[in-house]
């Protein structure tokens, strides 16, 4: 196996849905992205391009991508569907690839427009015609598991995490008090400028709260209901944007007298119940963990996609001496999930933290619905 080492890693803001970017398609910002990386690290071409996406028009939707980002049309490019965890796959996949040999350099990363989301339909003849959910066979969310249709499952599978664990809405929103904070101070101190593309001169990722207070929180209704404890303020938004980095080997790395931003260790792709799919991000975390021979106590960044507060919450629990380190530049209850993008944010996310605190061993976990997780460890090279 060869060393893999990643040169660069960059994002565009991260926007609301219908915001900003309603009218940009997810392969254009993501080709600024992709342009900016060929820039930064001097490139022409490169072996290959993986891209995750998990709501687009389909297609293919990375190939257009690579065209519209000026690479030579001999390049292969393949789109990634593991929704939330579309782009995290994208860069294990990228990995694996370098690391056996099958080439020197590779893109990964991913891509989403929530906004440009297209209606889908099931054929006629497809059973599932008349139980989408206005019989008419119109669906916006994929099906996970058998027997759900439910458009609305990811959440009520954080909701049966929190009653499961008895996790109260106070302690799930501590955790969205926490990320805006964090978030607007790593804002504040300009830590996350120097990788952000501006798409049509817009650089500010626009979900971050400075003034968010528990006052805002108190106000916002449940979202399931009566006895539950989930609110629009513990589950993320949902959002633009697109990340993507540079993979290269050791040897081409050696050969070029190029210094890398980091080393790739390890990755884990681990699956368990889609009925309690936030479960994933720990479970990948403690799984690729295990099989390095790691410690959280050992790192100094941990980054895992809030998509919900109970994910937050089962972290706390479990390693509470490890919050400090956790999602250090806040999370995405605060900057947003766009899906397919979200794994590769937090690889920009875990590599700014790891520079602040002067380097050392990280890792990125993200659960994906479905009950499916990806998760990447890596060491800052000094």
């Amino acid at each position: 196996m060869k060393e893999v080492y990643v040169l660069a890693a960059l994002r565009t803001p991260i926007v609301g849905k219908n915001g900003r970017f309603k009218t940009i398609r997810p392969e254009v910002f993501g080709a600024e992205v992709v342009t900016s990386l060929l820039q930064r690290c001097e490139l022409t071409t490169v072996d290959g391009i993986l891209g995750g996406n998990a709501v687009g028009t389909g297609g293919n939707i990375t190939r257009l991508m690579a065209l519209l980002a000026g690479l030579p049309d001999v390049v292969p490019a393949c789109t990634i569907d593991m929704q939330c965890a579309s782009a995290a796959a994208a860069l294990s996949l990228a990995y694996a690839k370098v690391a056996s040999g099958q080439g020197e350099i590779w893109l990964a990363g991913g891509m989403e427009s929530s906004s440009l989301q297209p209606l889908r339909r099931y054929a006629m003849a497809d059973e599932r015609y008349g139980l989408a959910p206005n019989g008419d066979g119109v669906y916006y969310t994929a099906q996970f598991a058998p027997g759900d249709m439910k458009p609305d499952t990811m959440l009520r599978g954080a909701e049966r995490v929190a009653e499961a664990e008895g996790i109260t809405r106070a302690q799930l929103e501590k955790w969205v008090l926490r990320s805006h904070a964090r978030a607007a101070a790593a804002a504040k101190a300009g830590v996350l400028k120097d990788v952000i593309v501006p798409i049509q001169g817009w650089s500010q990722d626009d979900g971050i709260r400075p003034r968010m207070n528990q006052c805002l929180l108190d106000r916002l209704p449940l979202l399931l209901g009566a006895g539950t404890t989930l609110t629009a303020g513990s589950a993320c938004c949902i959002n633009d944007g697109a990340a993507f980095a540079v993979l290269a080997s050791g040897d081409y790395v050696r050969r070029r007298g190029i210094r890398p931003l980091a080393r790739i260790v390890g990755t884990a792709s681990v699956g368990g119940s889609p009925d309690q799919s936030p479960r994933g991000a720990m479970r990948t975390a403690d799984v690729l963990l295990g099989r390095l021979g790691w410690r959280y106590e050992a790192l100094q960044a941990i980054e895992f996609n809030e998509a919900f507060a109970v994910i937050d919450v089962l972290f706390e629990r479990a390693h509470p001496d490890c919050v400090a380190r956790y999602n250090r530049l806040g999370g995405a209850l605060a900057y947003g999930h766009p899906y397919g993008a979200s794994g590769a944010i937090l690889l920009v996310h875990l590599i700014k933290s790891l520079q602040t605190v002067g380097g050392g061993r990280g890792i990125l976990s993200i659960a994906g619905a479905g009950g499916m997780g990806e998760a990447i460890a890596l060491e800052l090279v000094k």
